[in-house]
């Protein structure tokens, strides 16, 4: 028999639990919050959660968050998993993951099936990210533009 018979389902990551009551914790707090405050705050939490980020992630995330605002003000900023995330009309359509939320070598923007990037029968949906330059700003900024249209 091959190892994959062999081994065990350890089940979900200390990363993954962690995001997982993220999500609940967000979803607490938003039905809290008047439809007023909603969209002011969710924006807020973004800010504080980008300001928790270590050094190299804060930067990217940091610069992420500028491009995709500026280039598509319909996308409202929330936090969705305890990852900065950007939806139109309540539903995700990109987010961006830090290197360190689940311990990889590069963080990604990801784009939900929400995103209106079809190209053929197979497209991109996830981006790896070490270095937020103009070039990388006008990709995110032609990708998210796409992704709304």
């Amino acid at each position: 028999m091959g190892s994959a018979a062999t081994s065990t389902y350890e089940g979900f990551t200390a990363e993954e639990r962690a995001a997982m009551k993220d999500h609940a914790k967000e979803l607490r707090t938003a039905a809290r919050r008047s439809p007023a405050d909603k969209a002011a705050e969710a924006e807020r939490d973004v800010l504080a959660k980008i300001a928790e980020m270590q050094d190299s992630d804060r930067i990217l995330a940091e610069r992420v968050h500028a491009v995709i605002t500026a280039s598509a003000p319909a996308l409202a900023p929330k936090l969705w998993y305890g990852m900065p995330a950007y939806a139109l009309d309540g539903k995700i359509v990109c987010h961006f993951q830090s290197a360190a939320k689940f311990k990889t070598r590069y963080a990604t923007l990801g784009f939900s099936d929400q995103a209106k990037l079809d190209e053929g029968t197979m497209w991109a949906a996830a981006f790896a990210l070490t270095e937020v330059t103009a070039e990388v700003e006008e990709r995110i900024s032609a990708l998210v533009k796409q992704a709304v249209s």
